[in-house]
């Protein structure tokens, strides 16, 4: 029987299995230790910027990295409900998870789904563990909201494939053990066609990694160079030219979840710190509550992506209208928390001040409706999709 819990919105919910409560609770009391430690500071885009494998470990030591996995594979086999549980109290409490993000999100079940047995023993343990980490190979510089026109190649050779190309804003590359390369093995009349994805290892011969830093000066991306790199026949993730449909059922879970609408999370949360110190006028209440209830409204569609992935659905559609109205709230968020409290935003200020924070948002904002696919080639596959249920 599904239970009463309450989300970080404050919202009761019944729609989480009853396993859902307590592990709630005990992610919570798991938060406070790390807060006591000072490894949480509740910053905004956690998922992003807060890189820390030993904090990672001790998630995995805990059995909340890798939870969807079967336990054969070293997961906990828990499901995507109960990992959406963990997760968005992770996020809404600005905790440093980048440092498994993809792993956990999109490789582990990528590989779990198209890769050979052998890959996933080799990999999918060392995922749960927290002790293997990966990158996302997919865009280009001419090649980001038009993925499929990629112009990476892999050609084959005597015992595998040679790899050569640029992929850009690699997140985590420079720190990362591996990538997953979407690239051209062989020519089609359709784009779409004859695209593969490999397993490549980032300290192999041929990789170079080259920063790109953000406005705020941060090294979170790469362009990610593969000079002739050479990829054993064994690292082929999938099919061979399945590449297309492989990574658009993994974006899938790259654009649901609630790092979508929760990346500024933290910053509301430091408003309403402020404004519990002095009166709130009726118009900031108002502000304040329009905010809140759009928030519960995309938790509610990300959760029903959640269940659609545990039900063994692909729900392209679903996800990319969470990535769109999450990341145009993100944007939103901090365009409104500037104005229901004027604040000039400061780099330089106390770390965790509202200041500090707002800027960090501040700094970040412009890639809130990029990463992942921008909002306008989203808005096509929603159009595409709710066609084809006419």
């Amino acid at each position: 029987m599904p239970t009463a819990t309450i989300s970080p919105l404050g919202f009761p919910e019944a729609v989480l299995p009853e396993s859902a409560r307590q592990l709630r609770l005990d992610v919570r009391d798991f938060l406070d230790e790390e807060r006591a430690r000072g490894t949480v500071l509740g910053r905004p885009d956690s998922w992003l910027a807060g890189w820390d494998p030993a904090f990672t470990r001790r998630l995995a030591e805990r059995g909340w990295v890798g939870m969807a996995l079967p336990t054969e594979y070293g997961g906990a086999g828990r499901g995507f409900l109960e990992r959406y549980v963990v997760i968005e109290d992770l996020l809404a409490a600005g905790a440093p998870v980048s440092a498994h993000w993809v792993s956990d999100r999109q490789a582990g079940p990528s590989i779990l789904q198209h890769g050979t047995e052998e890959q996933r023993r080799f990999f999918l343990p060392r995922i749960a563990a927290g002790k293997c980490f990966f990158s996302i190979g997919m865009s280009e510089k001419s090649s980001g909201s038009d993925l499929a026109s990629v112009r990476t190649r892999a050609e084959r050779t005597a015992d595998g494939w040679r790899l050569t190309g640029t992929k850009m804003w690699t997140g985590g590359a420079h720190a990362n053990d591996y990538a997953i390369v979407l690239a051209r093995t062989e020519e089609a009349e359709d784009k779409h066609a004859g695209l593969s994805q490999f397993i490549v290892d980032l300290r192999a011969p041929g990789v170079r990694i080259e920063p790109i830093h953000l406005m705020s000066g941060e090294h979170r991306f790469n362009a990610f160079h593969l000079e002739g790199v050479h990829v054993p026949e064994a690292m082929l993730l999938g099919q061979q030219g399945d590449g297309w449909k492989q990574v658009t059922g993994e974006l899938a879970f790259e654009r649901s979840g609630p790092e979508r609408y929760l990346s500024t999370f933290p910053l509301l949360v430091s408003l309403l710190r402020e404004l519990d110190q002095r009166a709130m006028t009726a118009e900031q209440l108002t502000q304040v509550g329009i905010l809140t209830a759009r928030l519960h409204s995309i938790r509610q569609l990300s959760l029903g992506v959640a269940a659609a992935l545990d039900a063994g659905a692909s729900p392209d559609t679903q996800a990319a209208l969470v990535k769109d109205l999450g990341t145009r709230l993100e944007g939103a968020l901090v365009d409104s928390v500037r104005s229901i409290l004027p604040t000039p935003a400061d780099p330089h200020a106390t770390p965790g001040s509202h200041a500090e924070l707002l800027a960090f948002a501040l700094l970040h904002s412009p890639g809130y409706t990029l990463r992942g696919g921008t909002n306008e080639i989203l808005r096509g596959i929603i159009t595409r999709g709710l066609e084809q249920h006419r």
